[in-house]
């Protein structure tokens, strides 16, 4: 199922704040994304109502399998496309922007390539045969 980038965004920022915070609950979100505390509100309904999330009683936000396999998926991405740009010598404040821009609009395919030959030239063995660069 496809979703929106905003809906992307909305859940690798869950993922982010999980890994820091014992909780994460809409004011979080609405904190890190500098959004309003409304805006958020419809939006966490909006996943919810979709089985993206869980909200509790206690308001408190997790991840549904569902959920989770996007968030991690764009996550990933943005390490990657973040890691990268750094690497070739971005200033990392517009490396971060960069692969947030990215990290949404490429195939599964592409990226699959991409990453090999990323990690392939950053690991240093990649020479003109390596088995890293298709052919």
């Amino acid at each position: 199922m496809q979703i929106h980038q905003s809906a992307e965004d909305y859940l690798e920022c869950i993922l982010k704040l999980s890994k820091v915070r014992p909780v994460v609950r809409s004011i979080d979100i609405a904190t890190e994304m500098n959004y309003s505390k409304p805006s958020i509100s419809i939006a966490m309904k909006n996943l919810r109502l979709n089985g993206y999330i869980n909200v509790d009683d206690c308001g408190f936000i997790t991840l549904t399998d569902a959920g989770m396999e996007i968030a991690a998926s764009i996550y990933e991405r943005h390490l990657l496309f973040k890691k990268w740009f750094v690497f070739l010598g971005v200033d990392e404040k517009i490396a971060e922007e960069d692969a947030c821009r990215i990290e949404h609009t490429l195939s599964a395919e592409t990226f699959a390539a991409l990453k090999k030959h990323i990690n392939c030239v950053m690991e240093g063995n990649c020479g003109e045969n390596a088995s890293c660069v298709s052919k």
